[in-house]
C-alpha cells in the first residue's frame, strides 16, 4: 500500500464533541490572488457547535500569523480543551507549543498525510471555496478581504442552521456557554501569547537581551529565568521564574543607580 492510499483506506467512526470547546479544528487553505500575490486563509472551527472560532487571511503562512489568528480565536470563543492541528510547520513550532502548554490546552497532531481526520474543517473549507469565494470580492487589499470574510462568517455562515445540527452554529455553542472558559481580561493575558527566551541572571541582577542590558524587577542573581516579550518587539520584556511572574524588567540606567548608590551612602 502507498502512503498516500493510507488515509484513504483507514477505517473511520463518525464523531462529534458533545460539548462546545471540547476540541477545536486547525488548518490552512489557499486563497485567492490579492496584489498579485497568493493569500492564506487560517482558520479554527469547534467541533461540537461547528462555529468558525475565527479564521483570517494572510500574505505568509507562518509562526506569527498563526498567533494572530490563535489569539484571536482565544478572545472570541474562550479556550478550547483540545485543538487538533496537522503536521505543517505553523502547527508544529515552538510558539503554538508554548501557548497551549500555558493555557493548559491539549495539542493533538494528526497523522502525517490524513486530512480527513480534520473532516469538519476541511468541509468548512469547501464551503467557504463554495459561497464565499464566488463573490465578487473586494480584492484590493488583504485587509479588504478579511473585513468581507469576517461579515460573512459572522452574518451567514455562523448565523445559517447548520444541517447537521439541525440550528446555526452559533446557538449550538451558545448553549454550552456557561462551561466555556474564557480569558481573563487583564494585561497577563497578553503574555499568553508572547515568545520566550531563557536567559541567565548575573551576580549584579542584570542580562542582556536583543542588545540591551535589563535589571530583573526582583533579585534573581544566579537564576534561569524566562523572559516573555512582544513577537515584534514592540511590548514590555517580562519576567517569569518557574512559570510565576515576577514582573517588567527595565532597561539598565547605570547613571541613575550610581546616583541611588551615592545617596544611600
Amino acid at each position: 500500500m502507498l502512503k498516500d492510499d493510507v488515509s484513504e483506506n483507514k477505517r473511520r467512526l463518525a464523531f462529534c464533541m458533545p460539548y462546545a470547546n471540547q476540541l477545536w479544528q486547525a488548518d490552512t487553505m489557499f486563497g485567492p490572488r490579492v496584489q498579485q500575490r497568493q493569500v492564506k486563509l487560517i482558520a479554527f472551527i469547534d467541533d461540537a457547535s461547528r462555529v468558525l472560532c475565527h479564521g483570517e487571511f494572510f500574505f505568509e503562512e507562518n509562526a506569527d500569523s498563526m498567533v494572530k489568528t490563535l489569539r484571536a480565536a482565544f478572545r472570541k470563543r474562550g479556550v478550547p480543551e483540545q485543538l487538533l492541528v496537522d503536521n505543517g510547520s505553523i502547527y508544529c513550532c515552538q510558539e503554538i507549543m508554548l501557548i497551549c502548554a500555558r493555557i493548559g490546552c491539549i495539542l493533538r497532531h494528526t497523522a502525517v498525510r490524513d486530512a480527513a481526520a480534520k473532516g469538519k474543517i476541511e468541509r468548512f473549507f469547501r464551503r467557504v471555496r463554495d459561497q464565499f469565494l464566488v463573490r465578487k470580492l473586494d480584492l484590493s487589499s488583504v485587509e479588504e478581504l478579511n473585513k468581507q470574510f469576517t461579515q460573512w462568517v459572522e452574518n451567514e455562515y455562523n448565523a445559517t442552521v447548520h444541517s447537521t445540527l439541525g440550528m446555526k452554529p452559533i446557538d449550538r455553542f451558545g448553549v454550552d456557554l456557561s462551561r466555556i472558559q474564557f480569558l481573563s481580561p487583564s494585561e497577563d493575558a497578553d503574555e499568553l501569547f508572547y515568545a520566550e527566551a531563557t536567559r541567565t541572571v548575573k551576580k549584579d541582577n542584570t542580562f542582556s537581551f536583543q542588545g540591551t542590558r535589563y535589571e530583573t524587577p526582583v533579585d534573581l542573581r544566579g537564576k534561569k529565568v524566562e523572559v516573555r516579550y512582544e513577537r515584534q518587539g514592540k511590548g514590555p520584556v517580562v519576567i517569569y521564574d518557574n512559570g510565576r511572574r515576577m514582573g517588567l524588567a527595565r532597561p539598565l540606567d547605570a547613571v541613575a543607580n550610581g546616583l541611588r548608590r551615592r545617596r544611600d551612602t
